[in-house]
C-alpha cells in the first residue's frame, strides 16, 4: 500500500514539475500551442526524467554503501565519492580536453571506485564501538579530496569550471544532454537482482562468509555501482548531497532492513524528494531558480540531526 501510494505522489509530483518553470503554461496549452509542446519536450520532460532518476539512483547507492560500511550516517557523497569523480572529470579535462563525454564518465567512474576503496580501507582500522566516528572520518576525507579538486582546478584555471560539479542543479539539463542518466538508472535497477546479497552483507564479514557469501564479489559489485551512479549524476548534473544517507534512513526505521522489499521504496522516495527540492528551488525565488543541491542540502541537514537525536524504532 505505502509503494502504491508513493507512485501515485511521484506521478503527481512529476506532473506538476512538468508546468512550474520561468515560462508560464498550463496543460490546456498542450492542445493548442505547439510552442508548449516543443517546450515540454525539450526540456521539461527531460528535467523531470533527470531529477527522477537522479534521486533514486543516489538513495540506492547510499542504501549499499550503509550495507557494506554497516554504518548508517555515510553516503556516496559526503564519504569521497563524489568528490573522486569530481576529480576524475578534472584529470579527463586538463589530460585529455578534447575527450568525449563517455571518456570522462570513465575517469570519473575510476576516481569513484578508488575514492571508495581507500574510505572503505580507513573505516576498517575505526573502533567498531564508535560508529559517529566513520561519517567524521568520511567527511574529512571527502573535503580532502574536494581540496585535491579545487587544487588541481586552481593551477589551470578551471576554478568556475568545477562548480557546475560541486553543486548540483538541473536548469541546464535539455533533450540530448542528460541520457547517459539512463545508464545509471540500468545500474541502479540490476542491483535490485543481489539486494538479498547486499542485506546479508550488512550483517558483517563473519556472518556472510558463515552463510556461504562471496563477501569480496558482492562488496565489490556493490562498490562498482556506486561509482558508477555517482559519476554519472556528478558528470551529468553536479553534487547532491544528504540524498543517499536521508533516505535509506527514513525508509530502514519503517521498513526494516530487507532489501528485496525496502529498494523500490528507497528508489521512489529519494525521487520524489529531490523532485520536491527541484520545484521548491523553481519557485521559491521565482523566476530565478536555487539549485536542487542546495535545497535539498538544508532539509537534509536539518533530517541528519533528526536522525542523530531522534529515539530509534525496532525494524519490523
Amino acid at each position: 500500500m505505502a509503494g502504491f501510494l508513493g507512485i501515485l505522489t511521484l506521478m503527481a509530483l512529476a506532473v506538476l514539475s512538468l508546468f512550474v518553470g520561468v515560462i508560464d503554461m498550463d496543460p490546456s496549452d498542450l492542445f493548442r500551442d505547439p510552442e508548449a509542446i516543443r517546450l515540454v519536450i525539450t526540456s521539461r520532460f527531460p528535467r523531470t526524467i533527470a531529477v527522477i532518476i537522479t534521486g533514486a539512483v543516489l538513495a540506492i547507492a547510499g542504501t549499499i554503501m550503509q550495507q557494506i560500511l554497516r554504518n548508517r550516517f555515510v553516503e556516496p557523497m559526503t564519504t569521497g565519492t563524489g568528490q573522486g569523480a569530481a576529480l576524475g572529470i578534472l584529470l579527463a579535462t586538463v589530460m585529455i580536453p578534447s575527450a568525449p563525454l563517455l571518456v570522462r564518465m570513465g575517469f570519473a567512474s575510476g576516481t569513484a571506485l578508488l575514492a571508495s576503496i581507500g574510505f572503505l580501507l580507513i573505516v576498517r582500522r575505526l573502533p567498531p564501538t564508535q560508529p559517529l566516528l566513520v561519517p567524521l572520518v568520511g567527511l574529512v576525507y571527502g573535503g580532502l579530496l574536494g581540496a585535491a579538486v579545487t587544487f588541481v582546478a586552481y593551477q589551470y584555471d578551471l576554478l568556475q569550471y568545477i562548480d557546475v560539479w560541486m553543486t548540483g542543479e538541473f536548469s541546464g539539463v535539455l533533450k540530448g544532454r542528460y541520457e547517459l542518466l539512463w545508464i545509471a538508472a540500468l545500474v541502479g535497477a540490476l542491483t535490485y537482482l543481489v539486494a538479498d546479497q547486499f542485506s546479508i552483507v550488512g550483517l558483517g564479514r563473519t556472518v556472510s562468509l558463515n552463510l556461504g557469501l562471496n563477501y569480496t564479489q558482492v562488496v565489490l559489485i556493490g562498490l562498482v555501482s556506486i561509482s558508477i551512479v555517482t559519476a554519472l549524476t556528478v558528470v551529468t548534473v553536479g553534487m547532491i548531497p544528504f540524498v543517499g544517507l536521508v533516505v535509506p534512513n527514513i525508509i530502514s526505521r519503517r521498513f526494516g532492513d530487507n532489501l528485496r522489499q525496502t529498494l523500490p521504496m528507497v528508489a521512489i522516495m529519494g525521487a520524489g524528494l529531490v523532485l520536491i527540492s527541484d520545484i521548491l528551488g523553481r519557485v521559491l525565488r521565482y523566476p530565478f531558480e536555487i539549485p536542487v543541491g542546495t535545497v535539498f542540502g538544508v532539509i537534509g541537514a536539518v533530517v541528519f540531526l533528526w536522525l542523530l537525536y531522534a529515539r530509534p524504532h525496532h525494524a519490523r
